[in-house]
């Protein structure tokens, strides 16, 4: 084995080591899960051009396509859809005339006779508009046959003889200057019309004009769910927890686990930059790639850091899970209905639109908005897209939005990193008046919370003689190599008009190093709860404990680089192996190179994980009694001052139980193992010291003989005759002691109690000698009490005092 020597505490460097190398094996078993995540932007750009190729082949099917009639094709064979796409090298001519409707189409007015359309000959009535009528009545004569005109009676209508005078004498004029350049036969006439030549235009539905800002705003966007998924999954099976109580530090935690999402989404954008403008999405191919990275990287940091932020509020991966992709569709889709109308109306203050940019999703849609804007400005125009220059641009708002992310970034990174750095059990500050958490163990109950009442504590002798132990201790301030407990509560409030749990009432204790204590108890009696106050998991409502020294209130990240836990549940990561699981915690015990090694070794082989190579295989391949075991050995590697064992062999089969109890000796050699246990036989086998722990209290503590002395205070005969035979073994029975208990009768066998005081042995030898002289006995045995016998006598005493009180 190692030496015992302590080793101190791992400093950061090697802590991150530690952390990186647990990560990159972690990681490396999930390399498939983490290439399908940094592909997956290079699969959407795949399935859009995938899109984008199948319309552009529905747009060359006929419907879309230019008509066509035998093998002649053109726009006059086409339906008005068609014709968009047809070529016209020659277009045709249209003649310059005034089209006059139809005589039964032309409208009749007040100036009309009712008669007209049976007459056909209504007029045509022809709109002008402009204030200069003069103008439009001698162009109208210039333009129509000499047939009666009728004008509306409009207001500011001027006779028209002299302005059509001047028109003649314009026209006039014209002419003498074609016939003065070009000769006297030249005139100025308008024969036809017609549009320009146009070459042939396919239909074309851009997709990525239509998605647009939307679409590359959730793809952005969509690691910020992967990520909180994974902060959460380690907070909600409390490897977290498990990696901090074995001395792991925040500062090494957040430094590799940011560098790690900071890397998966570097490559995840770059994928997707890379793949965007290999397939010519304009977005990409257009932009300053430098602008676009920069962009790019201040998204991922506060998406990141956001992250962090918001797993602090949640301890489910669903919910965290759901809540996620709701923010990544909802921003999006509110960026699209709402965001893009403010920002394209020149009126809507500039302030709201910064305040509505404070949201990382509407400042990511902001930026990419931009990005998109100018791609289409310049794919319209044939010029790049964003530049250095255009970041100047009043209009452009991408300048703004990278200095905005920018400080979000920072604050919410401070902010992310004060709510995870506090201890998992200390409230927000603000709600510190909603907290039932007391720093000061001096306080007296009643001034600890309305509701709480006082919780009496049966002072038995032994109980009683351990709280003047832990206060002579306190007292002298004798802590060296020490575990002292002093006046530990804890209650938790109840909810929904329940009543409050006092789940620890006043535990006091005190234990020297070399010694095993172990804690009996029923279900719901309050084990757990003391042990989560000792790790951490849980603040003590009143009261506080001392670790060799240090305070459970004040010093508990010194006192978790002094401690192994084996908690009631497995906490392990089911990828990662057992040997790497050891390697990690030993490491973060500053073990390190050939010792490192030894260490793990023979933690494998003393907990049966080496044979037939266990120890390389992944925890998802273990059963029950082997992650039992191979929390046994994480708790036990590093010599750590102080072991929490909850319930240590739950599951493990005889022979692994035993194997278990001969590490528990040999560890309890240099330090001080507090366990919890079902087993009667384990605690008798493994505890220096037992109490009995009932309702919240300790109702006694003593060595396993002393308690069996002071409480097991009858002899337990057992006889078995035939049926018929077992009035006579009871008579008997009767005589030799009448404050007699049978326990059971079962088919001839019978239990009896019998008073210890009342019975020696020499008289239940005795007695059986007559009954076998009587009738035959088939078998019989007297002994003392167990320890199984304390702790239900024990129980039912505590039981009774309870329902008095």
């Amino acid at each position: 084995m190692e030496s015992r020597r302590s080793r101190g505490l791992a400093r950061f460097f090697r802590q991150v080591h530690a952390l990186f190398l647990k990560n990159l094996s972690f990681q490396r078993r999930n390399a498939r899960t983490n290439a399908a995540i940094a592909a997956f932007p290079v699969l959407l750009c795949v399935l859009l051009v995938s899109i984008q190729h199948v319309v552009d082949g529905e747009l060359e099917r006929p419907p879309w396509r230019c008509g066509c009639q035998g093998t002649r094709c053109g726009i006059q064979y086409s339906t008005p859809i068609q014709a968009l796409s047809c070529a016209v090298p020659v277009p045709p001519r249209w003649p310059a005339l005034v089209q006059v409707p139809a005589t039964e189409l032309r409208a009749r007015t007040h100036l009309h006779p009712r008669s007209c359309n049976a007459s056909e000959n209504c007029p045509a009535t022809v709109l002008y508009t402009g204030q200069n009528h003069q103008l439009a009545e001698g162009l109208g004569k210039l333009l129509f046959p000499p047939v009666p005109i009728r004008h509306a009676l409009l207001p500011n209508v001027l006779n028209s003889s002299n302005y059509l005078d001047e028109f003649s004498r314009i026209v006039s004029a014209s002419t003498a200057y074609l016939n003065l350049f070009r000769g006297q036969n030249m005139q100025m006439r308008l024969e036809y019309l017609k549009e320009m030549p146009k070459s042939a235009i396919p239909m074309r539905l851009d997709l990525t004009t239509l998605l647009d800002a939307l679409f590359f705003t959730w793809t952005v966007q969509l690691l910020l769910p992967v990520i909180l998924t994974y902060l959460v999954y380690e907070k909600e099976q409390r490897l977290r927890l498990m990696m901090k109580m074995h001395g792991l530090k925040d500062a090494p935690y957040w430094l590799i686990s940011y560098a790690y999402f900071l890397s998966l989404s570097t490559a995840y954008i770059m994928l997707f930059m890379i793949s965007g403008s290999v397939i010519g999405l304009d977005i990409f191919r257009l932009n300053s790639y430098i602008i676009q990275s920069m962009f790019y990287f201040i998204c991922i940091n506060l998406q990141i850091v956001l992250a962090f932020l918001l797993a602090s509020f949640f301890s489910s991966i669903k919910t965290a899970s759901v809540i996620g992709y709701i923010y990544v569709f909802g921003a999006s889709l509110l960026g699209e209905a709402l965001l893009k109308i403010s920002i394209e109306d020149d009126t809507f203050p500039r302030l709201w639109l910064v305040a509505m940019e404070l949201i990382p999703g509407f400042s990511l849609y902001r930026g990419i908005y931009e990005l998109s804007e100018y791609a289409a400005a310049g794919r319209n125009m044939g010029k790049p897209g964003m530049r250095w220059a255009e970041l100047n641009d009043p209009v452009n708002g991408m300048k703004d939005v990278m200095i905005l992310m920018s400080i979000e970034w920072i604050i919410l990174l401070v902010l992310a990193f004060f709510l995870d750095h506090r201890p998992a059990w200390q409230p927000l500050f603000l709600f510190r008046f909603l907290s039932t958490n007391h720093s000061s163990p001096s306080k007296k109950p009643n001034k600890l919370k309305r509701g709480f009442r006082r919780v009496h504590v049966d002072t038995k002798s032994d109980v009683f003689l351990e709280r003047k132990v832990v206060k002579q201790l306190l007292k002298d301030m004798d802590m060296r190599n020490m575990i002292i407990c002093h006046n530990l509560k804890k209650v938790y409030r109840g909810k929904n008009g329940n009543p409050d749990k006092n789940a620890v009432r006043g535990l006091s204790l005190a234990l020297r190093k070399g010694q095993c204590f172990g804690m009996l108890g029923p279900n719901g009696a309050g084990k757990t709860s003391f042990i989560n106050m000792m790790i951490g998991l849980v603040k003590p409502t009143c009261g506080t404990a001392y670790i060799h020294g240090m305070n459970l209130r004040t010093d508990m990240n010194e006192i978790y680089a002094n401690i192994g836990v084996c908690p009631q549940h497995d906490l392990l990561w089911e990828t990662l192996s057992g040997r790497e699981h050891l390697m990690f915690y030993g490491r973060l015990k500053n073990l390190t190179g050939a010792a490192l090694t030894q260490a793990v070794e023979e933690s494998l082989k003393s907990v049966n994980l080496f044979q037939s190579s266990f120890g390389d295989k992944t925890v998802s391949k273990y059963s029950g009694g082997m992650k039992r075991r191979l929390s046994v050995a994480i708790a036990l590697i590093g010599n750590p001052k102080v072991i929490y064992m909850d319930e240590p062999s739950t599951g493990l089969d005889s022979r692994s139980r035993h194997d278990l109890w001969n590490i528990i000796k040999r560890a309890k050699k240099d330090c001080t193992i507090i366990l919890t246990t079902h087993s009667m036989q384990e605690a008798e086998e493994l505890c220096d010291r037992i109490g009995i722990f009932i309702n919240g209290n300790f109702h006694c503590i003593g060595t396993p003989k002393e308690l069996k002395a002071r409480y097991g205070s009858t002899r337990i005969l057992t006889i078995t005759t035939s049926p018929e035979h077992e009035e006579a073994v009871e008579r008997l029975v009767s005589r030799l002691s009448p404050g007699y208990t049978r326990v059971y009768s079962v088919s001839g066998t019978q239990k009896f109690a019998l008073p210890r005081l009342e019975v020696g042995l020499e008289a239940v030898f005795g007695a059986v000698e007559v009954a076998r002289r009587a009738f035959p006995v088939l078998g019989w045995g007297v002994a003392d009490a167990t320890l199984e016998d304390v702790f239900v006598r024990v129980a039912k005493e505590a039981r009774a005092f309870d329902v008095l009180s």
